[in-house]
C-alpha cells in the first residue's frame, strides 16, 4: 500500500454518536450446538471504519451478517443480545428497512452480480423496494459517480476487470443503504493495485457519505492504513479492541491469533526484542520514517 495512502486516512471519529451498538450478543447457527458468536458488546460510531480481524473461524463473516439483518431473518440460528442500526433493533425490523441502511459486500462480486448492465445492477435494489423512479435516477447516478463506473453504465457486468465488479458490488450497495457499508474480505481476491483502487474508493465514501465502515480483513496493512479501530475475533469473541498502534504493538495478542503485524511494526518488534526499541510504535510507512530519523538522531 502506498505511503500517500496510509497519510491521508481520515481522523479518528469515535468521538461522533454511536451509530451501531451491540449488546452481550451471542449466535448459533441452526443445528449447531455451539456459539460462533459469544457475549459480543460493542459501538460503532458515526463514520467510523473498524476492522475485523482475527484467524479463520473466529467468528468474522458471521458478524458482518449482523447488521443487514442477515442473520437471523435469513440464516434462523438462536441470536441472543440484541444489535441496534441507527436506532433499529435488527431482530425486530424487517430486512427491506435493515437494507435501506446497510449495506453489504461480499469478497467474491461474482456471487453478487447477476444483471445484464452495470446500471441494471446499481438500480435493481432500489427498484426491488419499489422507490420512486426519481430517487432510483438519482441514487444510481450518485453511487455510479462515487464509484468511478458512470461510463461503464452499459457494459454488461462480465466485460469488467475484478476491480471494477467489486467497485459494482459496492455501488449496488450504496444505492440503497446511506448509513453503513459492511465488507467481508472485500480485497482477497483483488491484485495489489485493485485493492488500492477498492479502499481509496472506501475511503472516497467515508469522506463524502460520512458512512461506518466494517471490513473484515487478513491483512494488516490495510487495518493500520484505514481503520480508526481494530476488533480481534477468537472463537467468537472480542479479544482486543482498540487503535490499530495498540493492537499490532502487542505481540502475545498477534502471535495467539495468528495475525502477522505491518511489515514496519515488524521492524519496530525487531528492534524491542534487542532492547533499541523506536521512540513510538509506527504501523504505516510514514510513521516508521518519523520514528527511525529520531531514532537515529537520539543515537549521535
Amino acid at each position: 500500500m502506498p505511503e500517500s495512502a496510509r497519510q491521508t486516512r481520515p481522523p479518528p471519529v469515535r468521538a461522533a454518536k454511536a451509530l451501531v451498538r451491540m449488546e452481550n450478543v451471542s449466535y448459533s447457527y441452526p443445528r449447531r450446538g455451539a456459539r460462533v458468536l459469544n457475549g459480543i458488546s460493542l459501538e460503532i460510531a458515526e463514520g467510523e471504519f473498524l476492522a475485523v480481524m482475527g484467524e479463520n473461524g473466529a467468528g468474522k463473516t458471521t458478524f458482518c451478517k449482523l447488521f443487514n439483518g442477515c442473520i437471523p431473518h435469513s440464516q434462523g440460528g438462536e441470536l441472543s443480545g440484541t444489535v441496534t442500526v441507527d436506532g433499529i433493533v435488527t431482530s425486530d425490523s424487517s430486512l427491506s428497512v435493515l437494507t435501506g441502511r446497510v449495506g453489504m459486500v461480499l469478497d467474491d462480486p461474482e456471487t453478487q452480480l447477476f444483471t445484464a448492465s452495470v446500471r441494471d445492477e446499481a438500480a435493481f435494489g432500489p427498484e426491488n423496494l419499489l422507490m420512486p423512479p426519481e430517487e432510483i435516477e438519482e441514487r444510481l447516478a450518485l453511487a455510479l459517480e462515487i464509484t468511478g463506473l458512470s461510463e461503464y453504465a452499459d457494459f454488461p457486468p462480465a466485460s469488467l476487470s475484478g476491480g471494477q465488479k467489486q467497485r459494482l458490488a459496492i455501488a449496488a450497495a450504496l444505492s440503497m443503504a446511506n448509513r453503513v457499508l459492511v465488507l467481508d474480505e472485500p480485497t482477497s481476491q483483488l491484485d495489489p493495485s485493485g485493492a488500492r483502487e477498492l479502499l481509496s474508493l472506501i475511503r472516497r465514501i467515508r469522506e463524502r457519505r460520512r458512512m461506518a465502515v466494517i471490513m473484515a480483513t487478513h491483512n494488516s496493512e490495510e487495518a493500520a492504513g484505514f481503520a480508526d479501530r481494530v476488533c480481534v475475533l477468537k472463537n467468537g469473541s472480542v479479544a482486543a479492541c482498540g487503535d490499530p498502534r495498540a493492537v499490532f504493538s502487542d505481540r502475545a495478542l498477534l502471535r495467539d491469533n495468528w495475525i502477522r503485524p505491518p511489515d514496519v511494526s515488524v521492524l519496530a518488534h525487531y528492534l524491542d526484542e534487542r532492547g533499541e526499541g523506536l521512540p513510538f510504535f509506527p504501523v504505516r510507512m510514514d510513521e516508521a520514517r518519523a520514528a527511525v530519523i529520531e531514532w537515529f538522531r537520539n543515537g549521535e
